[in-house]
């Protein structure tokens, strides 16, 4: 049984992996039911405070709690930091009447869970990582309704729905928007295409490298459309007649840049794997060096299939590139085969599976005077 609900509290921020998603649910709710009320919790200084309100989504934005990773003063401050972010997002939930609050992880999401679960609002959790954040491992275990990204990920009462994802990726036809693409950034259709980019902050490490490789590319005849990150940008050399290299600090339509694309390299994170697996492109696969290293187990399905590769980030170096992307990139059947398997993993349906879930939870409500109405 599911039913629509009224009104829904979104949860997360901070980066584009939160915010994404949150978004593509928001647009996959409101194309349900035009009139559903959404609002959105997040924080001042995250992407949320831009993307959120350029979507058209309200934004309420409450104390940003981060959970210490050493016994010090911050962990003495922890419960009335933590309590006073649950006070202000349990005051959004109840101004909205909320009948389902939805989760994505980060430092707004514990607050948003425990002040649903006070209320006795029905929580949805999705996480997009392989490895879960701590955010999230708490709302799994106060809520039946946990979505994951991935098969493999372990949590507590997870479902594998995929990632939730703008309609402009999911209805990507790449050929078909190829010629625009070409136009779009100034390139040649003649030529085969390598797009690198390392998210919206870039990759300093595949930027040094593929800069100190713009000529021998472009006399490969590969061109290249390389997004560096705001405030990164460099300039290429005079090229000549050779293929084209281009440089953007940072690209509004992805899904051109898709359809320009002949391989990918990238960083890994959940978002970008889940992103070119669903319209079908091959990739070199960066991880991120830090963190939890849940970068690595994001590219095991597609690497296992043998749409993807997997580079260490030391050993991506302009030697590198020289040595073996350059000969990739001109085998066109070993490309054709990896673009092939990596659609066999890829999921353009998340967003839709995940407004079922959400729906779900709605037709569970008991709140007196609240839940689904």
């Amino acid at each position: 049984m599911s039913t629509r609900p009224r009104s829904v509290v979104l949860a997360g921020g901070g980066t584009a992996g939160h915010v994404s998603p949150l978004l593509a649910l928001a647009d996959a709710l409101r194309r349900r039911d035009p009139e559903v009320d959404i609002a959105v919790l997040g924080t001042a200084a995250g992407l949320e405070a831009r993307l959120v309100p350029e979507r058209g989504y309200e934004l309420h934005t409450i104390p940003k709690v981060a959970m210490p990773r050493r016994p010090d003063t911050a962990l003495i401050r922890l419960p009335g930091s933590l309590r006073g972010a649950v006070d202000a997002a349990g005051a959004v939930i109840d101004a909205q009447r909320a009948d389902v609050v939805v989760g994505f992880g980060g430092y707004v999401s514990t607050p948003a869970y425990l002040a649903a679960r006070r209320r006795r609002v029905p929580i949805v959790v999705h996480e997009q990582n392989t490895r879960p954040g701590l955010a999230n491992r708490v709302g799994a275990r106060l809520t039946p309704f946990v979505a994951t990204t991935f098969s493999s990920t372990q949590l507590a009462h997870a479902r594998f729905l995929g990632m939730p994802m703008r309609t402009e990726i999911t209805g990507l036809d790449r050929a078909a928007r190829r010629d625009e693409a070409m136009t779009a950034f100034g390139l040649s259709g003649a030529w085969p295409t390598v797009l690198v980019t390392g998210g919206s902050l870039g990759a300093a490490r595949l930027n040094g490298a593929f800069e100190r490789r713009v000529r021998e590319l472009s006399d490969a005849g590969i061109q290249v459309l390389h997004v560096t990150g705001r405030g990164k940008a460099f300039d290429p050399v005079d090229l000549g007649t050779g293929a084209p290299y281009v440089v953007r600090e940072y690209v509004d339509r992805m899904d051109l840049a898709y359809a320009a694309a002949d391989l990918v390299v990238s960083r890994a994170g959940a978002g970008m794997v889940c992103e070119l697996t669903a319209v079908g492109l091959p990739a070199i696969y960066v991880p991120l060096p830090i963190g939890n290293g849940e970068q690595r187990f994001n590219v095991t399905d597609v690497v296992g299939a043998g749409g993807g590769l997997v580079v260490d980030d030391q050993a991506l170096t302009p030697q590198w590139i020289s040595e073996v992307l350059v000969p990739l990139v001109h085998d066109r059947d070993r490309l054709a085969a990896m673009a092939t398997a990596a659609a066999s993993v890829g999921h353009r349906d998340g967003d839709e599976r995940l407004a079922d879930l959400v729906e779900e939870a709605a037709a569970s409500a008991t709140r007196p005077g609240g839940g689904a109405r």
